[in-house]
């Protein structure tokens, strides 16, 4: 399927770019238009504010009037990117029209234009009772989807440099939404992958020879595989918003050291995972999950490197019901100062029912300048150590636990000799926690 892309060029022969925009402060198009503009384009994000102070957020209708020229004669893919009601017209005849109020979803159909003829276009747009306002005007030209991967190798073989941006979009993460590509089913991606146009795109860019860095822009987890073997430079910036760019070049320029951890698991595909329909945890999350992620929970990287050591227990064996203190020396062993996140896992080891694998029992973040160190303290509490018995409630039992602090999660297949471990006993009986 085409990819639709935004910026749909509506100008007349003759007459200057852009659409006529009457904007109404209702949702039924009625009486006199509040607003009237010429709008460049229609791509407009709004969220839960107006196009305008004459606009009532969330009670508004939009309709925009142009002419369409296209400059190559084929089959088009002409559609919307947002939300809320729509209706399209070519010429006076309606082409698509769409009235379920979901979040966001893309609807597109192809239509046969002819080059140099102009066609007039009518798009209704009303808001529908949403709290995040979003309308895209979205088209794909023949063959568009060579023809933008074509200009993208064309700017990288004259680049020194290659700034990747890939991943996912809002209008395509999210919950009852109709997308129209590989991978995904009514808003659930049944693939965690890159789509195959943008993995042939990485490598044919990778292929240049130039140095290339990778930007996710995703809400969830993307199998990146290729990219992780191939790829000198990652960076998960999720949906940054509009200071995104500038965070993204403070980092790639040098003058912010990262420090961010991921807060899910990245696994290497779907295979990896139980059935969609299988809603246990068994085999899901960093907490039950016995396999080698391409990238665990909680893992970062930072321009500098940090070493652990002397971790301190206050007690091997304490009491049913106790605290425990717990903590360890972090150092700056590299040259530029930097933040890491240090994570203190537990273990029960000798439960009586089925528990996690691992559990986060804490964070702390410690900004270091090279060669310094400072020791981080924790406070293993008693429902850290507990868990849900046969009977439903919540006790903690007698036996051994198993400690980790580190800058990650502990994994099978990655033993990090950072990573300091230690064990301890709960003595006396079993507990409830009230």
């Amino acid at each position: 399927m085409p990819i639709p892309t935004p910026a749909v060029p509506l100008n007349g022969k003759g007459a200057s770019a852009g659409s006529n925009g009457e904007y109404f402060n209702n949702r039924e198009l009625q009486g006199a238009p509040a607003l009237v503009r010429t709008d460049t384009d229609v791509n407009f994000e709004w969220g839960a504010f107006s196009p305008g102070p004459q606009l009532t957020p969330q009670n508004f209708s939009v309709r925009w009037t142009g002419k369409l020229t296209p400059s190559t004669s084929g089959k088009y893919s002409l559609g919307f990117a947002g939300n809320g009601w729509i209706r399209i017209y070519i010429d006076g005849q309606l082409l698509i029209e769409e009235f379920k109020n979901r979040r966001t979803k893309i609807v597109t159909k192809e239509i046969d234009l002819k080059a140099g003829h102009e066609y007039g276009l009518r798009f209704e747009y009303e808001e529908g009772a949403n709290p995040y306002a979003a309308a895209r005007l979205v088209w794909s030209p023949p063959d568009g989807e060579k023809m933008l991967r074509d200009e993208a190798i064309g700017k990288a073989r004259q680049a020194d440099v290659i700034v990747m941006c890939l991943g996912l979009s809002p209008l395509v993460e999210g919950e009852e939404m109709e997308v129209p590509f590989e991978g995904f089913r009514g808003g659930d991606r049944t693939d965690i992958a890159l789509q195959k146009q943008q993995e042939a795109l990485l490598e044919e860019v990778q292929a240049t020879g130039k140095p290339v860095v990778l930007i996710l822009l995703n809400g969830s987890a993307l199998a990146v595989n290729w990219a992780n073997d191939h790829v000198p430079a990652i960076l998960d910036a999720w949906y940054p918003g509009e200071e995104g760019g500038t965070a993204i070049a403070d980092v790639l320029f040098g003058d912010y050291n990262p420090g961010g951890r991921l807060p899910v698991t990245f696994y290497k595909s779907v295979d990896q995972l139980p059935p969609f329909t299988d809603y246990r945890m068994q085999g899901r999350t960093y907490r039950y999950f016995k396999g080698e992620p391409l990238y665990p929970f909680g893992f970062g990287l930072s321009y500098t490197k940090f070493k652990y050591d002397n971790l301190k227990l206050r007690a091997n064996s304490i009491g049913a019901g106790q605290d425990l203190k717990i903590s360890a020396d972090v150092t700056n062993v590299g040259d530029r100062a930097g933040d890491e996140v240090v994570q203190l896992y537990i273990t029960d080891v000798a439960a009586s029912v089925p528990v996690p694998i691992r559990s986060l029992a804490g964070i702390k973040r410690v900004s270091l300048r090279p060669g310094e160190w400072q020791r981080v303290t924790f406070t293993l509490t008693p429902e850290q150590m507990s868990l849900i018995d046969g009977h439903g409630k919540r006790v903690i039992e007698p036996g051994e636990f198993e400690i980790r602090v580190g800058g990650g999660q502990p994994t099978a297949a990655a033993q990090d000799p950072n990573l300091l471990k230690r064990r301890f006993v709960v003595t006396g009986k079993t507990t409830e926690i009230k």
